[in-house]
């Protein structure tokens, strides 16, 4: 256990160190620097002390200012992540200095050169940042500071994350403006890399999977529990107006096993404490996809320690589907459940599709929506629900590779859909 922790940790620390790396990137660049780093840049400008001395004289600032928006009770719960936060403002601070004398030769005159060593740095930045995440063991005083201002108003991580880094920037500019007269050390380079990192974290997060074996202690053979694992799951992910639901409510009766679908409404908002309306309203679908890569992804925060209610929704879902695969055989509609149920061994994954012509006279027939909106409202619903397993799995919807069976219901009725998936279903449970 504890071998598996320090794994954690080292990787953490190189992490800090990838961290740096690509901070001295973007701002050797000379087109600014990242936000985060935007006012201890523009200090190190005009005061004797560097930019990594500042990094950690900022973040122990940080460290003393979140003592008051905290209770006793979470500073009991939390005081080891508390804690380390000096130590990790220490390491970052001079990592940040070794970077930046590492990368002296970077010294790009030409504007193609300084946009090359920006995109650099934020590529690199990305790939520490997604270390931190695939660690989670410990967070950064500025993120730390962050996720105790939003649990302390009840705000969005993402939103306070933005407005925190809006406001560096805009400090930097004021003291640039008083001590050098005029605007230095934020740039164009300083938007890029606010808008670039997140969704560049989002890409090579898969690919970030090849250190779990490393860090994740093996589950004990006395713990695995058998009987619960031979239970036979089917399932479902669909196109809207492909009859999916449908067809899982056709699988589930003939098969005698459990249905779940708007059932997770109720089931989610007991488990994350949310308004059922809200969850029947966004659920499988994020406002945006690049704008949650953005504010999501551009942070250390791991989904389950965030405070987004995207992210708290798909935990609770997520944690649901494991509980119903353990209880007994289940139909499951939707909800990345082939994507959460990935390593359970007897599932069966369902993808069913149709044409927009098709969808839409189901959606018509069957849903009592307006012909003259139904292929938009198909168009709206699919792409909500791509947005969602793709930022939350990694994976590509409706990619072949990743379930069992893909069905056409434009050419395939249900019933003959229902008896192959039973016969399936049957050969492999």
């Amino acid at each position: 256990m504890k071998n598996y922790t320090a794994r954690k940790f080292l990787l953490f620390a190189l992490a800090l160190f990838v961290n740096a790396l690509g901070i001295a990137f973007i701002t050797r660049a000379l087109l600014g620097t990242s936000p985060i780093t935007s006012v201890t840049y523009v200090l190190s400008m005009f005061t004797p002390l560097s930019m990594g001395q500042w990094t950690i004289l900022l973040n122990l600032l940080f460290v003393v200012l979140e003592l008051p928006l905290m209770d006793r009770k979470e500073l009991k719960e939390d005081w080891k992540m508390y804690s380390l936060q000096i130590p990790i403002s220490l390491c970052f601070g001079t990592f940040i200095d070794i970077s930046m004398n590492m990368l002296s030769w970077v010294n790009p005159s030409a504007y193609p050169g300084q946009i090359f060593y920006l995109l650099i740095g934020c590529v690199v930045l990305a790939a520490g940042i997604t270390l931190e995440v695939k660690a989670n063991v410990a967070m950064m005083a500025g993120e730390y500071f962050v996720r105790v201002i939003s649990k302390r108003f009840r705000k969005e991580f993402g939103y306070v994350k933005l407005g925190f880094d809006v406001s560096l920037v805009c400090l930097a500019c004021l003291l640039s403006l008083l001590f050098m007269s005029g605007i230095y050390g934020v740039r164009e380079g300083t938007i890029i890399a606010a808008l670039a990192v997140g969704p560049i974290v989002h890409f090579i997060s898969p690919y970030y999977r090849i250190f779990d074996a490393w860090i994740t202690e093996p589950a004990r053979e006395d713990s695995r529990q058998e009987p619960q694992d031979s239970y036979g799951i089917i399932t479902i992910a669909r196109e809207f107006g492909s009859g999916g639901h449908v067809l899982g409510e056709m699988l589930a009766q003939q098969l005698g096993l459990q249905f779940y679908d708007k059932e997770f409404i109720h089931l989610s908002a007991q488990r994350s404490g949310m308004d059922e309306q809200y969850i029947r309203r966004n659920e499988q679908s994020i406002p945006s996809f690049w704008l949650k890569c953005i504010l999501g992804k551009s942070s250390e925060q791991s989904i389950e320690r965030s405070l987004s209610s995207d992210d708290i929704l798909f935990v609770a879902e997520s944690k649901i589907i494991e509980e119903l695969a353990r209880k007994g055989p289940c139909v499951i509609i939707g909800r990345c459940a082939d994507f959460v149920l990935r390593d359970h061994p007897n599932v069966v994954r369902i993808f069913c599709y149709s044409d927009l012509k098709s969808a839409a006279r189901r959606c018509v027939s069957e849903y009592g929506i307006a012909p003259d909106k139904a292929e938009a409202e198909i168009k709206r619903v699919n792409r909500g629900r791509i947005a969602h397993y793709e930022y939350y799995t990694g994976e590509r919807w409706g990619e072949a590779h990743h379930y069992d069976l893909l069905i056409n219901t434009s050419d395939i009725d249900l019933q003959t859909a229902c008896d192959v998936i039973k016969e399936i279903y049957q050969r492999k449970v």
